[in-house]
């Protein structure tokens, strides 16, 4: 019983070592996208209109993945939710989670548009 606790408290621990959650920001992108640092390419490539919305959703339906893509960093973080930034597709957004750096992947407990 006691090795459980235990091993449950270590695996705990590492799933927050990064610390705890706060607050991060940026916009709603799609992977594909955000490696461009813009929706223009794909926009043009696919003969669609300037909607960043539009965009962000397409490109994840052919496979790309939402992101947040913090362009005054050039910083891109995978989500681990697929779901919650359907909502904000191609919005500025404040994300509150935790950053998994083995994984490279933002735990999404919270998002919400940024003013």
């Amino acid at each position: 019983m006691l090795l459980t606790l235990v091993s449950l408290s270590l695996a705990a621990s590492q799933l927050h070592k990064n610390g705890k959650a706060r607050t991060f920001t940026g916009e709603s992108f799609d992977s594909q996208c955000a490696m461009n640092s813009s929706h223009a390419q794909m926009e043009k490539m696919h003969n669609m209109p300037d909607d960043t919305k539009a965009c962000t959703l397409e490109c994840v339906k052919m496979g790309g993945k939402f992101v947040l893509y913090d362009a005054a960093k050039k910083a891109t973080n995978q989500l681990d939710d697929q779901e919650k930034p359907k909502e904000f597709a191609g919005q500025k957004v404040k994300i509150t989670g935790i950053y998994n750096s083995k994984t490279e992947t933002l735990h999404v407990e919270r998002i919400e548009a940024a003013s």
